[in-house]
């Protein structure tokens, strides 16, 4: 049995979508970012910095989206260049670039949403990750010109990356980047993405679009 540990809005929404796309059996055990859980003693046995997701497979568990999303492309044997082959390493640029990615929208996130009273927030540090955010969103929107998918076909670097794409449109204007919008549309159309969305989607937000503060 693949047991996926799961935070609604999480990173491991990639796992979930893949899992979907592979067609995998698996149960989902879906914890609280609130309630002190992911700090207990058998949280923090399978992902040492307590946070998801966490996969129970093969008689261990696998902490880290981008580790978990190459064991099961290696493991199944599809929806990845096989190692070795001349777009391995294409795969692995975009798996590792969507979390590059993913942490600048993490310290966004943290500071719209996590940091209370808004005294706490730091604005130029706002400021600078949303630049930061834009100049990754910008590499991003020039490599999808004129492209389905970020490699020649649907790939699990699709999972990892297309995650990010709701966050960033709520520190980034959608309009300034079209393909990446169109592309966000294939993503979340797909059969696979709609059935993750139904078995543990969620979202993080309160607000479509947040403003950088005066300052």
């Amino acid at each position: 049995m693949i047991r996926l540990h799961h935070v609604p809005g999480s990173r491991s929404m990639r796992v979930l979508w893949l899992l979907e796309e592979m067609g995998l059996p698996y149960e989902l055990k879906t914890w609280s970012l609130t309630d002190g859980s992911l700090r207990g003693g058998d949280f923090l046995a399978m992902s040492p910095a307590g946070r998801v997701p966490a996969l129970e497979i093969d008689g261990r568990s696998i902490f880290e989206s981008g580790a978990i999303v190459e064991y099961l492309t290696e493991r199944e044997g599809r929806l990845a260049p096989a190692p070795g082959s001349p777009d391995r390493a294409d795969f692995l640029e975009w798996v590792h670039f969507a979390e590059t990615q993913a942490n600048i929208i993490q310290a966004l996130n943290i500071h719209h949403i996590f940091l209370r009273p808004v005294e706490a927030r730091s604005v130029p540090l706002m400021k600078l990750d949303t630049k930061r955010l834009a100049a990754a969103t910008k590499a991003l929107e020039r490599h999808l010109a004129g492209r389905e998918t970020l490699l020649d076909q649907f790939s699990a670097a699709d999972c990892m990356l297309g995650f990010n794409i709701d966050a960033t449109f709520r520190f980034l204007r959608r309009e300034q980047f079209p393909a990446l919008a169109a592309y966000a549309a294939r993503a979340q159309a797909r059969p696979a993405y709609q059935r993750a969305e139904a078995a543990g989607g969620g979202s993080l937000f309160s607000q479509d679009f947040y403003e950088l503060p005066d300052g």
